[in-house]
């Protein structure tokens, strides 16, 4: 068995659980979907590998799924999760067809962590810590607007700040200089698995390059060490996956979510 296939069971088997979202509110099932709410105002359909009768009738479950979010009114914008190995017949056409647009086709990797922990030189002046307070995942949250051109910061913040009130593992890592918040990313411990997330890798752009992030990736590896997690996973940009890939994870699919705004 080779390592991806090894890793990809891993992923199907651990992770495509309520271990996949943390900090939810609320959630219904409909079929073989979880329809979760988040206190952001966001929704967020999963499940578990399709196969047989679910895989055939997914397609016909969104739009009673959407129909259940369009009545709750703090739902703002829904996203559902794709994994390129599932095989869901005319799930892309249904989604498209009922208002959702895809994002970006980003990769799975998952590795050993301690293929991670490395010694990552850093520019003088840069340095990196975890941040808890609100002023602290304010300034993130920001930045990672930037970084991104988007526009998540407030509701960004305030799903944060109250995950880390949760007190259930998550922490957040910055690198800074000058004072300035220049690189950030979270480390997510699955509960009940082998499994530690890297999510929400962001670099301004004018520090790309110099191995911020990588170093950022290394920090939360040994984090992830040692609360006992010995793999990780990331669901990874084409701009993070060739330095995931150097340091030796490995690409187990793929991932694509789709996203509806009210």
């Amino acid at each position: 068995m080779t390592d991806a296939h090894e890793f990809l069971l891993a992923y199907d088997e651990q992770l495509r659980t309520d271990a996949e979202t943390p900090g939810a509110i609320a959630q219904k099932r409909l079929g073989p979907l979880r329809l979760v709410r988040f206190a952001s105002g966001r929704g967020f359909v999963t499940y578990q590998p399709p196969r047989g009768i679910d895989a055939q009738r997914m397609a016909q479950l969104v739009r009673p799924s959407l129909d259940h979010y369009r009545q709750t009114p703090e739902i703002t914008r829904v996203e559902w999760k794709t994994r390129g190995h599932d095989r869901v017949p005319g799930l892309h056409e249904a989604l498209v067809g009922n208002a959702f647009e895809p994002d970006e086709q980003e990769s799975i990797m998952i590795g050993r962590a301690q293929l991670l922990d490395v010694t990552v030189p850093l520019s003088k002046g840069v340095t990196l810590r975890k941040v808890r307070d609100e002023a602290d995942v304010r300034a993130m949250t920001v930045m990672e607007d930037v970084a991104f051109a988007s526009d998540m910061s407030d509701a960004l913040t305030l799903a944060l700040l109250r995950r880390l009130a949760l007190n259930g593992g998550m922490e957040l890592w910055v690198a800074e200089a000058d004072g300035q918040i220049i690189s950030a990313g979270r480390l997510e411990p699955v509960a009940g698995t082998e499994f530690a997330g890297i999510w929400g890798g962001a670099t301004l752009h004018a520090w790309r390059g110099r191995g911020i992030y990588r170093a950022l990736t290394a920090a939360r590896a040994r984090s992830a060490l040692a609360k006992g997690k010995t793999l990780i996973h990331s669901d990874s940009s084409d701009y993070s996956r060739p330095i995931l890939e150097r340091a030796g994870l490995v690409k187990v699919s793929t991932t694509t979510t789709y996203c509806w705004h009210r």
